[in-house]
């Protein structure tokens, strides 16, 4: 008798879900990378100052973090497609919306709907594959969704210097108008509106202490060196999200119907896992949007030339994902996430020796190197985090870690762009080229925290 195998190819019928899901993981990984280099040209046309440009990209993620937790909820009591379907018109409206803003708080006001139809597009989509797909053809669904997500971050940058050179910043928003009329017509025909019977109560203060929380850490920090508020603003904003933390931590520990339950951090390696994620993203997320800024405003690139340099970097992730397996199961998850992410913190911090002048092959080998090891870190990162969760805490756990992701990412391009802001405060504006530079040797040492945490995982933690 011939056994059935695990894993098997996807049945044409389920094709054109992953189709549905794969259009959301593209725009939602595409708009993540196609604003970095075209952010110079808007804030020429709303005539802002491009370093302080940073709000644009925190605004969007921030509120991706900030609405992760309501996905999974709003699926079960609305049903997988309704939710899919709102936040693809309401990604879509938002894009419009954006291209069509006259201010940078306009910009901002839609930058944060856009964030909120983002933020379901992928969890939403995932789920709707896991609850309609046989767990057999789970993985190949996955490994054809995972080519979009790809594919998103790896023109984005190119296409949006593209845009920016031959017609207008605008269009970096308005190529998302037909992508979304594609995904909105495929929905009701792809996607059944799967509903659970019994919803439990959804956590409204939990997630309001969460939410204030975010916002806090991240406008704090990012309002650091603006001049619009005073220092003491932002340390308030900061302090009350810390409060908020503890606040959420204590209602975590004591209410049965919490968001994310304190009983997950009972669990060390996930625990550590989160804190060394938490910080290890601050400064590998921080230099897509960094980099780009640099090439522009200190050394006098074109937005296409920097979108086409910044592919390196994501060769350079597809380059790792071959080798990932090998070296943790040589080296075990200890050893390569403390070497990793001392090798991270160094080539972060080695940007700052690039100039205008640095050879063109000599960069483009440079961002492959940093995309090739910030590749292992994340990874490495996330499969440490989450292999030990039972299955009863595996989708809270997994959750709370998307959310620290975009937090984190949203918390690191805020201290990005205030560092820059704060030294070339201190130097004049004709020192951006030292500002940069300082502010990358500063991302890159944050690596050695992240280094210590990672030392706190047991040697004989199996692989």
């Amino acid at each position: 008798m011939t056994a059935t195998p695990t894993h098997q190819a996807l049945q044409p019928e389920f094709r054109l879900l992953v189709l549905l899901v794969s259009i959301g993981f593209f725009m939602q990984g595409l708009d993540t990378t196609i604003i970095n280099t075209a952010l110079p040209a808007i804030a020429e046309n709303l005539q802002e100052d491009p370093l302080r440009m940073h709000s644009v990209v925190v605004a969007y993620v921030l509120s991706v973090a900030a609405c992760i937790p309501l996905s999974g909820w709003l699926a079960d009591r609305f049903g997988v497609r309704n939710t899919y379907f709102s936040a693809i018109v309401i990604f879509t409206l938002a894009s419009i919306g954006c291209a069509y803003a006259s201010s940078l708080n306009e910009l901002l006001f839609y930058r944060v709907l856009q964030g909120i139809g983002g933020a379901f597009l992928l969890p939403v989509g995932r789920l709707a594959m896991l609850k309609i797909i046989p767990r057999t053809q789970f993985l190949s669904a996955m490994s054809l969704m995972s080519l979009a997500g790809l594919i998103g971050p790896l023109i984005g940058p190119t296409l949006g210097g593209w845009l920016v050179e031959v017609a207008s910043w605008h269009w970096i928003f308005l190529i998302n108008l037909p992508i979304g009329i594609l995904g909105v017509l495929i929905t009701f025909k792809a996607m059944p509106n799967i509903t659970e019977p019994s919803v439990p109560q959804f956590d409204f203060w939990g997630f309001i202490l969460l939410l204030i929380a975010m916002v806090g850490l991240s406008l704090g920090i990012e309002n650091v060196a603006s001049p619009l508020y005073s220092l003491w603003w932002s340390i308030a904003l900061v302090l009350l999200g810390l409060l908020s933390a503890g606040l959420y931590a204590y209602h975590a520990h004591t209410h049965q119907n919490a968001l994310f339950r304190s009983k997950l951090f009972r669990h060390r390696i996930y625990a550590i896992g989160i804190l060394g994620n938490s910080i290890a993203r601050l400064a590998g997320n921080s230099i897509p949007f960094l980099l780009p800024l640099m090439l522009q405003l200190a050394f006098g690139f074109e937005p296409f030339v920097t979108g086409l340099m910044m592919i390196p970097t994501v060769l350079g992730s597809l380059a790792s994902k071959p080798i990932i397996r090998q070296l943790i199961q040589r080296f075990g998850y200890r050893q390569v996430l403390i070497t990793n992410t001392l090798l991270v913190g160094a080539c972060i911090a080695s940007f700052a020796l690039t100039t205008a002048d640095t050879p063109i092959w000599l960069r483009a080998l440079h961002f492959f190197i940093f995309g090739l090891l910030n590749s292992l870190q994340f990874v490495s990162m996330n499969t440490l985090t989450l292999k030990d969760l039972p299955q009863q805490d595996a989708s809270s756990g997994n959750s709370f870690l998307s959310m620290i992701m975009m937090l984190s990412m949203s918390i690191g391009v805020a201290l990005a762009g205030t560092l820059v802001n704060l030294f070339s405060a201190y130097w004049g504006p004709e020192q951006v080229v030292a500002a940069f530079h300082a502010s990358l040797i500063c991302l890159g040492s944050i690596n050695l925290l992240a280094a210590m945490i990672f030392w706190k995982i047991p040697k004989n933690t199996p692989v």
